[in-house]
This record gives C-alpha cells, sequence and structure tokens, in this order.
C-alpha cells in the first residue's frame, strides 16, 4: 500500500522558513517523479513543485521560484521541500504527491503570519 506522510508545517512569520517532508512506503519512491502541491482556503490544488526520479531535473511554480528547494533522498524513501523567505500567500496545506497515481499524503498546515 503506497503511503505518504508530510511533516514538518507550522506557523512562521514572513520571511522566515520552513523545511518540510515526506515519508514514503509501500513503494520504492525513488521509481517514480514526485511533487509537492498545495491547496490555500478556497482555492484549488496548486503544483508548487516536481523531481525526477533521480533528482536531477526540477520544476518550480513561478510563484515559489527562487524562494523553495525540492530534494530527495531515495536511499531513504524521503522526498522534501526547503521553503526560504516565506510569504502570507504561501499558506497552505501542503501534501507530497506521486503523480502516477494521484496518490496524496494527508498534509501538512503551513500558515506564514506576524
Amino acid at each position: 500500500e503506497v503511503q505518504l506522510v508530510e511533516s514538518g508545517g507550522g506557523l512562521v512569520q514572513p520571511g522566515g522558513s520552513l523545511r518540510l517532508s515526506c515519508a514514503a512506503s509501500g513503494f520504492t519512491s525513488g521509481n517514480y517523479a514526485m511533487t509537492w502541491v498545495r491547496q490555500a482556503p478556497g482555492k484549488g490544488l496548486e503544483r508548487v513543485s516536481n523531481i525526477n526520479r533521480n533528482g536531477g531535473i526540477t520544476s518550480y511554480a513561478d510563484s515559489v521560484k527562487g524562494r523553495f528547494t525540492i530534494s530527495r533522498d531515495n536511499a531513504k524513501n524521503m522526498l522534501y521541500l526547503q521553503m526560504n523567505n516565506l510569504k502570507p500567500e504561501d499558506t497552505a496545506v501542503y501534501y507530497c504527491e506521486r503523480p502516477i497515481s494521484g496518490s496524496r499524503g494527508q498534509g501538512t498546515q503551513v500558515t506564514v503570519s506576524s
């Protein structure tokens, strides 16, 4: 059974940083491209960042480019999202996703507020 468990969210002031983690189990995550998506209150899902199987190719939404960094550790079946210079508009529930199946975790809340 595919399981994805996100962690690392919280309340942070504008300009602050957080590092999200996603623990994958039930499959070998290194065999799949992975994605971080987010859902802000009252809005639809937004793709934040993608990473290919070996981590050599990444892409970002324009809204987070230059501030967020996606990475992975295939030996540990882990996916990460380093978020710097956070803004109030980054407030959302963040999910890691295996796009090929649409599998997603329960999410972790990120709130950026002073």
